[in-house]
């Protein structure tokens, strides 16, 4: 009896050991299952919306910009003809538009994601930084570290730019900043990417995450980059972001 009851007691055991394995193997199964539906949706969301910002960059670079040279056009006609006093006033409504001109162009084509691969990630930076310190936004200004890397995949400029876009979006819709400023860094196996503002800032432990936050963090896990948002209260807010070249 004492034998037997061993022997069942052993057979026991190993039944529970094998079934614990198996739900273990099965959790886990399920946890890479989940894990990899969430990129392929992120991805997909990712392509959706950059198809998206491509056809509003056209038609702001096509529609919307045909339509500010021709109002210029008409705008200049009518200069030659009114009266001297009246000059001055169509003069800065011309100028106006031309400045309004240069932002749509500038705007489309940090929206076109062709526009992106052909420039590369390090000039598309360049130019959103100067648009938005030209057009008075801001008063932002680039540094850049090391020697330029390019990247192995076109799409990674695009979803490190859309992830800095996002910061200076939200800068200007929220921090209250003066300054600005963007620094790459290029080191021998990572791309050190920080940005920074001295906005109003706020307190990470309790903010409640945005879209546009969820959507740095998870763009920046596609990538395998490491993600860091620094925030104070009245101390403005830092991004950055660890770059790997290579993957494998």
């Amino acid at each position: 009896m004492i034998i037997v009851l061993i022997i069942i007691s052993v057979l026991i055991i190993l039944f529970f050991i094998v079934y614990q394995k198996r739900k273990n193997q099965l959790l886990l199964s399920n946890i890479e299952q989940q894990q990899k539906f969430d990129e392929e949706l992120i991805k997909t969301q990712q392509e959706i919306q950059e198809e998206t910002l491509k056809h509003v960059g056209q038609e702001l670079h096509d529609n919307i910009g045909q339509m500010l040279v021709l109002a210029t056009m008409h705008i200049n006609a009518a200069s030659k003809v009114v009266k001297d006093e009246v000059k001055p006033k169509i003069n800065n409504a011309s100028d106006a538009l031309k400045n309004t001109l240069e932002e749509v162009r500038a705007l489309s084509k940090s929206l076109n994601s062709d526009v992106i691969n052909n420039r590369g990630f390090e000039a598309t930076v360049k130019n959103e930084v100067e648009r938005l310190g030209k057009f008075g936004f801001i008063d932002s200004k680039m540094s850049i570290i090391g020697e330029k890397v390019n990247f192995e995949n076109n799409k990674d400029e695009i979803i490190l730019f859309r992830i800095l876009q996002e910061f200076f979006s939200n800068t200007l819709k929220y921090a209250e900043a003066e300054h600005l400023s963007v620094s790459l860094n290029y080191q021998k196996e990572f791309l050190i990417i920080s940005a920074q503002d001295d906005g109003s800032g706020f307190n990470l432990e309790t903010a409640e995450k945005s879209s546009g936050l969820i959507n740095m963090e998870k763009r920046a896990e596609l990538l395998n980059a490491d993600f860091q948002l620094e925030s104070n209260i009245g101390k403005g807010t830092i991004l950055r972001i660890t770059y790997p070249y290579k993957t494998a």
